[in-house]
Order: structure tokens, then C-alpha cells, then sequence
């Protein structure tokens, strides 16, 4: 049977940390186990699967240097930043002025580790953002998707024990727009792929005359982070279940 992992080493690398001695799986990779239905549309739209994965990894590079310039910025360094995702960071850098988001070097790019529940994960950050304290987690998606909140409640219980003032968590979109001067329409533009939008209430014109690539910061927070944590400790066993056999080969499970 064809297996993506050549070796116990290369799955235990792929798929989680190694803490003091311990293996852990990845709180991203746990949640991967969710359908994604939206993700397998745009697949099946595409010219071919060769073509969307392309695609996908391009636009994954993007949201990786959006993401480390924005740590950056987050630890007052000054760092050098790509014309094609300069909107999305000014946007973040816009709206940190004007929420006065606090952090430190610390609150970074944490690992996290739960050893009750067995897990690990690196979060974005943590930080006071309108007097609040909280799990900041930095999307250059579409939209802000429920599926994050998997994510973020797993990383707010691992924190819980070292921040026990920890009282909510936030999603910040960072994304980039162009809008046609003539008609209102939208076009979004990442890893080579082109989305429009057509506008509201009236039709879109023909040809479209697209103005200057803006920035989007989008902030939604959710602060209940219980529920969401039932159903990624439900998302664990179903993915513990799909690789059992890895599992057991490496000693996670017995």
C-alpha cells in the first residue's frame, strides 16, 4: 500500500514535535482531519489536480512571509518586506496602531504542550489587544473560517496552566483587494490564482478597470473556547483513528 511517510522519523517529523524527550502531534495536523468542502470544490474546479496544488503552495508562501513579517513587527524589529504582500502587512500594521496590540518575545511564536490530552502546537501569539488578554491567531485566508476555532481552543487549554488570565482569543484576517473604479466588483489575488467578486445590486461591466491593491485587517474574536475544545479533542480521536497504524508503530499509542 503507497504511504506519503518513508519512515517513523519522517512521520513523527511531518506530523509533530519532539518535548523532552516526548512526541507530540501537531494541533494543525489534528484539525487537517476536518472535510473541507470548500477546498475540494476549488480542486475539482481546477484545470487539474497538478494545477491547484501549484496553486496552493504558492499561495501557502505568501501567508508564510505575510506571517513572519508580522511576527516581526510584533517583536519591534524592522523587517524587509515583499512588494506583493506589502498591502496585507501595512493593514496589519494599521490596525496594530490603532488597537495598541501589546505582546513580547516570549508570547511569539510559543510552542505550547498539553500533556494530559497529549498535543503541541506554535501559536502566533499572545497579546493584550483593547484591554483584553488573549490567543492571537493571523489568517490570510478568504474568510474567517469555524474550523480556526479548533485550532484556538486547543491552544487556549495548553496555555491555560502558564496564563491562567487568559480570557479570550481572536482571529486577525489579513488579505489584499482590488476594486474595479467602474463597477464595484473585487478581485483577489494569491498564489497565482484570480477570484472576482461581482458587485451588488447591479450588474458587473464588461471590462473592469482595477484600482490599486488595498489591505484588509479583519479582527473577530471568540471568546468561549469550551465547546470548540469538545469537538477538537473529538477531531483527535478520529484522526488517532485514521493513523492508528503509524501511531503504533512510533508508541504514541499501544
Amino acid at each position: 500500500m503507497f504511504s506519503e511517510y518513508k519512515n517513523e522519523l519522517d512521520y513523527k517529523e511531518q506530523n509533530g514535535y519532539d518535548h523532552d524527550g516526548i512526541w507530540y502531534p501537531r494541533v494543525t495536523k489534528i484539525v487537517g482531519i476536518k472535510a473541507k468542502p470548500a477546498l475540494y470544490k476549488y480542486y475539482g474546479d481546477a484545470e487539474s489536480y497538478e494545477s491547484a496544488k501549484a496553486a496552493t503552495e504558492r499561495s501557502a508562501e505568501e501567508g508564510t512571509a505575510v506571517h513572519e513579517a508580522v511576527e516581526a513587527l510584533l517583536l519591534g524589529k524592522a523587517p524587509q518586506i515583499a512588494e506583493n504582500i506589502l498591502p496585507a502587512v501595512k493593514a496589519f500594521q494599521e490596525f496594530a496602531l490603532r488597537k495598541k496590540i501589546h505582546t513580547g518575545p516570549e508570547l511569539v511564536e510559543r510552542r505550547i504542550v498539553h500533556g494530559e490530552h497529549r498535543y503541541a502546537g506554535t501559536i502566533d501569539a499572545l497579546a493584550f489587544i483593547d484591554g483584553k488578554f488573549g490567543v492571537l491567531d493571523i489568517k490570510t485566508s478568504s474568510g474567517i473560517y469555524r474550523d480556526y476555532n479548533l485550532q484556538t481552543s486547543a491552544y487556549v487549554e495548553a496555555l491555560l496552566r502558564d496564563f491562567p488570565d487568559i480570557t479570550t482569543r481572536w482571529i486577525l484576517r489579513l488579505d489584499m483587494l482590488e476594486n474595479c473604479l467602474r463597477c464595484g466588483a473585487t478581485r483577489r489575488v494569491k498564489g497565482g490564482n484570480e477570484k472576482v467578486k461581482k458587485p451588488y445590486g447591479w450588474g458587473a461591466c464588461k471590462i473592469h478597470e482595477w484600482g490599486e491593491t488595498k489591505g484588509i485587517a479583519e479582527l473577530k474574536e471568540f471568546p468561549d473556547w469550551r465547546p470548540d475544545f469538545e469537538a477538537f479533542l473529538g477531531a483527535k480521536r478520529l484522526w488517532e483513528w485514521e493513523n492508528e497504524s503509524w501511531l503504533k508503530k512510533i508508541g504514541y499509542l499501544s
